[in-house]
C-alpha cells in the first residue's frame, strides 16, 4: 500500500540518508529500530507526506505521489495517521481532541455547522471519536480538560485522534517513549487492534522488547540506512547481517 523506494534524504549539505526502502501493508505492523540520530523520525515525515524526498520514489497504491498535483497529494496525506513523541493536545476536552482528526477532513461547511453546534452545547460527535477512546482506555474520561491528564493518558488521547478518522496507515514515531508499563501496553494493544482493522502500521522505536512483541516485520536502521527487513522472529533470532545481531546484543555503541 505505502511503499518507499531507494529514498534519499538530507538537509543541506547533510544527508540523513540515502537509497533506504521500506513498505507497508494493510494489517501488519512494522517496526523500525535503530539508534537516536540515525533517521528513523525523518523517515517517518516523508512516509506521511510531509516532505518530499530528494531521490527516490514513495508510491501510494501505485501512484508515485510525488508525481501528481498537491490536490491529489492532499488525498492520500489524509488517509496517512501520525503520533509523534509529544502528544501536543489543544487546550480543550478530551473528546474535542480526538475528533480533531475528523473535523479537518470534513468539507468547510459541516466544519463550520460543526463548530457552532459545539458551541451551544448541541453535538455529541461522530461516535467515531468516542470508539477510539475506548480503543485506548479512555472512554470514561471524554468530558474532561486535557490539562487533568498524565503524561500516559495524553499520549493515549494522541493515539486516539489519529485512529478515529480509520486511517489505512498509521505512523507511530516512539510513541511510548518515557511512559510507565500499563500506559505503554494499553498504547501496544491499540496498536494490535489497528492491525486487526486492516490497518498499516509503522512504529519507530528504541524498545526492541516492544517490537519482539508488536511487530510482523522489523527493519533495522544503522549507518543511515535500513540494513535488513525481514520477520520479526528472523530478525531477532536469526538475522541476515551480523551488524543487526551486535545492535540487537549491544555489542554496537552510538
Amino acid at each position: 500500500m505505502l511503499d518507499a523506494r531507494n529514498i534519499h534524504h538530507g538537509y543541506g549539505s547533510e544527508t540523513v540518508f540515502e537509497s533506504v526502502s521500506l513498505s507497508v501493508t494493510p494489517g501488519e505492523v512494522v517496526a523500525i529500530i535503530g539508534p537516536s540520530g540515525v533517521g528513523k523520525s525523518t523517515l517517518l515525515r516523508l512516509l506521511a507526506l510531509f516532505d518530499s524526498p530528494d531521490r527516490g520514489t514513495i508510491e501510494y497504491g501505485d501512484t508515485d505521489v510525488w508525481d501528481v498535483s498537491e490536490q491529489r497529494r492532499l488525498e492520500f496525506r489524509r488517509r496517512i495517521g501520525m503520533v509523534f513523541q509529544e502528544a501536543s493536545l489543544f487546550d480543550a476536552s478530551v473528546r474535542r481532541n480526538a475528533e480533531y482528526g475528523l473535523r479537518v477532513r470534513q468539507p468547510w461547511t459541516d466544519r463550520l455547522r460543526h463548530e457552532f453546534a459545539s458551541l451551544v452545547g448541541r453535538t455529541n460527535g461522530t461516535g467515531a471519536e468516542i470508539e477510539a477512546l475506548e480503543t485506548v482506555g479512555l472512554g470514561e474520561k471524554v468530558d474532561q480538560d486535557v490539562s487533568s491528564l498524565s503524561g500516559g493518558e495524553a499520549q493515549r488521547v494522541a493515539f486516539a485522534r489519529a485512529l478515529a478518522y480509520d486511517p489505512e496507515i498509521l505512523l507511530l514515531d516512539e510513541p511510548t517513549s518515557d511512559l510507565d508499563p500499563r500506559n505503554t501496553a494499553l498504547i501496544e494493544d491499540a496498536v494490535l487492534e489497528a492491525r486487526d482493522r486492516d490497518i498499516g502500521v509503522v512504529v519507530a522505536t528504541h524498545d526492541m522488547h516492544q517490537a519482539e512483541r508488536i511487530a510482523d516485520r522489523v527493519a533495522v536502521f544503522l549507518e543511515n540506512d535500513i540494513i535488513e527487513v525481514g520477520r520479526t522472529e528472523d530478525v531477532f533470532d536469526d538475522p541476515d547481517d551480523e551488524r543487526t545481531r551486535k545492535f540487537i546484543d549491544g555489542e554496537l555503541i552510538y
